[in-house]
């Protein structure tokens, strides 16, 4: 597994060295986007309007617009300077209940591996967490960005998950037509209550799978092994062609340049003995 983060989770006066991997992967679908006239896929560029021109990456530098048009600079420098504690070490502030969270506050889930000198200490929290059934709420940074975890035992791994900040989550009062009180039929509600029991059965996460994602994947198989229409190969890119047509040009120049003239052979003048 790629580590995407490494550092060490620290507890009371404990440190756990550890290594981040991320415990989910993207299975979806992309697609890349031609155009449509020559099936060439589209490029997008990082340009400057101002200048009319491409910026490279080294000439990039971040802003921050707090008025419309206006921007404050940060370098590199100044975001290294006060960058947390947590970018190095996943602290833990609390033990608490899984219970008490709420699921809307997860984000991400990582698998946390034991760096290669901390074992005894990874393998003492994960059976303390595992035997007083809590989780750790922690605080890490990654690429720049703080969140708070969760930390728990998924078998016998330590896993970590992000969460949002509090204020990250907006308020209930934001959602349009909410009823203040859910007024319900009482024959109704029973009716549910029994098809919700008769529909309840232990989470078995085998059973879910992604159906469009399944039937996507069959369409572009068959549109592969049938070699129809729909089959189409990206043209040389446009950059290619035109060193080849400089290179033609100048082979044609060369080809059509008038030679220059053969030099003149002097006539040998006769001496006076060949005279006589």
């Amino acid at each position: 597994m790629h580590t995407v983060w490494k550092g060490a989770i620290s507890f009371g006066l404990v440190h756990v060295p550890v290594k981040m991997h991320s415990a989910t992967e993207d299975r979806d679908i992309h697609f890349r986007q031609l155009h449509k006239d020559c099936k060439m896929p589209i490029s997008y560029e990082k340009k400057c309007p101002h200048c009319d021109k491409e910026v490279k990456a080294e000439d990039i530098v971040k802003g921050f617009e707090y008025e419309k048009g206006k921007f404050v600079v940060v370098n590199e420098d100044e975001l290294e300077a006060i960058k947390p504690e947590s970018a190095r070490t996943i602290k833990i502030l609390d033990f608490v209940d899984l219970s008490e969270i709420d699921p809307i506050y997860f984000e991400k889930p990582y698998y946390l591996s034991p760096d290669q000198t901390g074992l005894g200490a990874y393998s003492l929290l994960a059976e303390a967490i595992k035997q007083t059934n809590k989780i750790g709420v922690a605080k890490i940074t990654i690429r720049s960005k703080s969140s708070l975890a969760a930390i728990r035992v998924v078998e016998n791994c330590l896993c970590l998950e992000t969460m949002h900040f509090p204020d990250e989550i907006r308020s209930i009062n934001q959602v349009p037509n909410l009823p203040d009180i859910n007024q319900v039929d009482q024959k109704e509600l029973e009716m549910a209550k029994m098809l919700i029991e008769q529909l309840s059965e232990s989470f078995d996460p085998a059973k879910y799978v992604d159906d469009y994602r399944q039937r996507l994947s069959e369409l572009i198989e068959h549109k592969i092994t049938g070699e129809g229409v729909d089959i189409v190969q990206a043209p040389p890119s446009g950059k290619a062609n035109v060193i080849d047509l400089m290179a033609a040009l100048q082979a044609s120049l060369e080809a059509t340049k008038p030679k220059p003239p053969a030099p003149k052979r002097k006539r040998k003048t006769k001496t006076t003995e060949e005279v006589s």
